[in-house]
């Protein structure tokens, strides 16, 4: 129901959230609409909102919280975990994550430079790598749904790939040695691109129908320069045949099926899922949820099934780093993966604590609380300026 913006004046809390429209969130029920919100969303230039539900008063909203409780909400049924303000680890590992990607990007620098590319020394920085992943696999996770940290799309593509790959290669039981050698051709498999004009790969445009022509040309590019400096086969065929598909659509061989070599199937679905979710500077990133359902869908068949199925339980069907909107109208992010059923992740509710301090974090079910749909991540982010300025940090 639409709410023209003169109509609104202050209530202690809304029965229900309150949208920009269809899909913006500005006000969850547990948020009060005060008068200096009101003030903010007229210097924002709001003409109307929309909301289902009507003003309640205080005694109204405790009501509905007790209720809300009784049904399932999440301080009914808080989680005990690790996970919860774990703030510590999580910036650990996106100090290693921003030396990772550092890493990564002298990799192809000193290629270009020098024309020097070190297995044993790439081998030792995957192996770390894997170990990170090992231990604290849920944090990492969530920095890959977070924004890109660098600018050259090259060095970020390759740096997610590379952690979406080696996820993958556990959950399908890869002994170490070849989870590293999966990790080495992760990184690598895009090295043929350098060969190319940078404004092809660096464009911040849709490219032309020859420009895209001439891209198809990277993954031979990469196989040569992989196998002129004597890396194992298997990484050499994981640059070549990352590009092909089950169904034969692929290129640059066509190859179908078990034709493919198991890395390039691997990464293919890695690639795929990062080429979705991360921007470009002519296309904007799609939210993790959007980019699963793509993968999930696998029109004509692309890809590999079993690491499809590697990939929905590695991340969820909500993927780590993910915000979405729960069943008791509160906002919330994804913050690790249910490894019985991809569908109820675990989920930090965002803006409410424990009775102990601890922020709540929650096992979704199908019973008691429940994801309702994804929400982008400009949406949570405004959510806490608007909570904010409800409560006077923002104003001067």
């Amino acid at each position: 129901t639409s709410v023209p913006f003169k109509d609104l004046s202050p209530a202690p809390y809304y029965s229900a959230p309150v949208f920009r429209d269809e899909e913006y969130i500005l006000l969850t029920p547990e948020t009060p609409l005060t008068a200096a919100l009101i003030n903010r969303l007229a210097e924002w230039e709001f003409r109307e909102v929309f909301c289902d539900g009507s003003p309640i008063n205080g005694d109204e909203a405790q009501a509905a919280a007790a209720a809300d409780q009784e049904d399932g909400g999440d301080e009914a049924k808080p989680l005990t975990s690790q996970t919860a303000g774990d703030k510590e680890n999580l910036e650990k590992v996106a100090s290693f994550y921003a030396q990772f990607l550092k890493y990564v990007d002298s990799v192809y620098t000193r290629y270009v430079t020098k024309g020097e590319i070190s297995l044993k020394e790439l081998s030792d920085r995957v192996k770390t790598l894997c170990d990170v992943i090992l231990e604290d696999k849920r944090y990492i996770l969530r920095l890959l749904g977070a924004p890109a940290v660098s600018s050259n799309y090259l060095v970020n593509h390759s740096t997610r790939s590379t952690i979406l790959a080696i996820i993958l290669g556990g959950h399908l039981k890869l002994p170490p040695h070849r989870l590293i050698e999966l990790g080495v051709a992760a990184v690598l498999h895009e090295i043929g691109m350098v060969r190319l004009p940078p404004q092809l790969y660096m464009a911040d445009k849709k490219l032309s129908d020859q420009e895209r022509k001439s891209i198809t040309a990277h993954p031979i590019l990469g196989y040569n320069i992989l196998k002129e400096k004597q890396f194992p086969l298997s990484i050499c065929l994981a640059a070549l045949e990352h590009h092909e598909r089950m169904n034969g659509s692929g290129y640059p061989r066509s190859l179908s099926g078990d034709k493919i070599s198991l890395y390039a199937r691997i990464i293919a679905v890695a690639c795929s899922y990062d080429a979705v979710t991360a921007s470009r500077p002519y296309k904007e990133a799609r939210e993790g949820y959007a980019g699963m359902v793509d993968i999930l869908k696998n029109e004509g068949k692309q890809y590999d099934d079993v690491v499809i199925k590697s990939l929905v339980y590695s991340l969820s069907v909500y993927p780590v780093g993910s915000f979405v909107l729960l069943s008791n109208s509160r906002l919330g992010q994804v913050i690790d993966v249910n490894p019985d059923n991809p569908r109820y992740p675990v989920v930090l509710v965002l803006g409410s604590k424990t009775p102990d301090g601890k922020e709540t974090v929650v096992q979704t079910a199908e019973t008691g609380v429940r994801i309702l749909k994804p929400v982008r991540r400009e949406d949570a982010e405004l959510q806490d300026i608007l909570l904010c300025v409800q409560t006077g940090k923002l104003l001067s």
